[in-house]
């Protein structure tokens, strides 16, 4: 099962207070074991929400939103993608991943769908969509 893996933002991370060389050091490492166990897919870390936007759709509308934005721990400050066999074993890779942030701080593991999971929605045109876009996504 694929999931994405979120490392929660922080005061530090929204004023971008950069790691130290310890912590880029100890979190590569934990990106290479990961890399080695065939569990990392791909993953970074995120700019401060003041650098980014957001655009809120209402029907045919769009608004776009300058940052920062409220609610620092309800932002996303780093991803990974893994391919794991359970949830259990991503809460596993988890545990063993070094502070990110400076203080305390939270990481949240979410199970990407797959295409089955939305049962008959899912006609024969939709699949073959869905498998080209997956193939050329696989082959870049």
């Amino acid at each position: 099962m694929r999931v994405m893996v979120m490392v929660k933002a922080t005061k530090d991370s929204e004023n971008a207070v950069m790691p130290t060389t310890e912590m880029l050091e100890a979190m590569g490492k934990f990106n290479e074991q990961l890399v080695n166990a065939g569990i990392m897919l791909g993953g970074d870390g995120l700019k401060p929400s003041s650098q980014g936007k957001r655009i809120a759709f209402d029907g045919a509308s769009r608004t776009v939103i300058d940052g920062p934005f409220a609610e620092t721990r309800e932002l996303v400050a780093g991803y990974w993608i893994w391919e794991v066999k359970d949830m259990a074993e991503a809460v596993e890779w988890v545990k063993r991943c070094p502070n990110p942030m400076f203080g305390p701080s939270e990481i949240e593991i979410r199970q990407f769908y797959e295409i089955a999971d939305f049962g008959e929605a899912v006609t024969p045109d939709v699949a073959e969509l869905h498998g080209r876009t997956r193939d050329k996504l696989e082959n870049r």
